[in-house]
């Protein structure tokens, strides 16, 4: 994987104040699931399952489709890997720009990687994919189209990632629309969707003859005990959990509008994120700036494929958050 990746707030010790780098909103209670992990000693002295059946047995209830079309893995990425290496040496289609971790797995694994803006581009590949909502541009693939795209390439496997799908309005693909087919694998992550990115947890809703190749792929325990008794209580707790797409969307689109006017380009986004750019000097040194002036952390987005050192990434908080960094960002362009 390549350095730079997604949230580095790790390199920033107790000088952020405000993340904003991160596509996941802050503002999560997580009390309860301490509390639960902290009664659950025992987790730590065993071993977990070797596959955690049991947590994708509830998710397969939750959707309402057969445990054979579920598989969790260690986060969404173990899964663009798994598929990646299914399909060793293949050629893949990548829409771009987008989520790096697709095209690093695919040259692991021998790829050759075609790099496209509009995935009607996917002839002759093996497999095609997709983020949405798109990161870093948080804009959502219309529904029909997509499908439509999927069904004129019926020997093509689409790999859409839903990491994001709570987080924006708009309709996306359902499990409905993956299981009544054979070539749409779909992504989704649990980290995400409960503001839990350290512990690792996502899972697939995948033809049942895919998801059992990628399970023949997997190492065992690749698991661990805290995120699947984690995943279990949470589960159990979705309706503590919602996230409010609506009012996450609509800062992202007064931020939008606040870096306009200062002279900031900014993409249209259907989520809770968007992708800017500078008009000059670079999106590290304005990050850089912010931080060491104002506590905030953005994501620099020079090493997405197709954009530039001026591109960068910021996903809304709450209202004050969001204030600061409208007017940090107002006080650079004035500089």
């Amino acid at each position: 994987m390549i350095e730079g990746h997604g949230d580095d707030l790790y390199r920033y010790s107790g000088e952020v104040s405000v993340n904003f780098s991160t596509n996941i909103h802050q503002r999560v209670d997580h009390s309860g699931l301490l509390r639960y992990l902290a009664d659950r000693g025992d987790i730590y002295r065993n071993y977990p399952e070797p596959q955690p059946r049991s947590i994708e047995a509830m998710l397969a209830k939750y959707h309402g489709i057969a445990q054979e079309n579920v598989i969790v893995t260690n986060g969404a990425t173990e899964a663009i890997y798994l598929i990646a290496h299914l399909h060793d040496r293949g050629r893949s289609v990548v829409s771009v720009p987008t989520f790096r971790e697709y095209q690093d797995a695919c040259r692991i694994f021998g790829h050759d990687i075609v790099f496209v803006s509009d995935i009607k581009e996917a002839e002759d590949a093996d497999v095609v994919w997709l983020c949405n909502p798109n990161n870093p541009t948080g804009q959502v693939y219309d529904r029909r189209d997509l499908l439509d795209c999927a069904d004129a390439h019926a020997d093509t496997l689409f790999v859409v990632d839903q990491a994001y799908a709570d987080y924006s309005m708009r309709e996306v693909l359902t499990v409905d629309d993956v299981v009544s087919r054979r070539n749409v694998v779909m992504l989704h992550s649990l980290t995400k969707q409960f503001a839990v990115p350290g512990l690792r947890i996502g899972y697939v809703v995948a033809p049942a003859e895919v998801a059992d190749s990628m399970r023949a792929l997997r190492m065992p325990w690749s698991v661990n005990s805290v995120a699947i008794e984690a995943a279990r209580y949470l589960l159990d707790h979705r309706g503590d959990y919602g996230i409010d797409a609506g009012t996450l969307h609509g800062e992202a689109l007064r931020i939008s509008a606040a870096l306009r006017e200062a002279g900031v380009e900014v993409v249209q986004t259907d989520c809770n994120f968007f992708l800017a750019v500078l008009p000059d000097r670079s999106a590290a040194e304005l990050k850089e700036w912010l931080v060491s002036r104002h506590g905030l952390l953005i994501r620099d987005a020079s090493n997405f494929e197709g954009l530039s050192s001026r591109h960068f990434r910021v996903a809304a908080q709450g209202s004050d958050e969001n204030d600061r960094l409208i007017n940090a960002l107002r006080e650079w362009m004035a500089l």
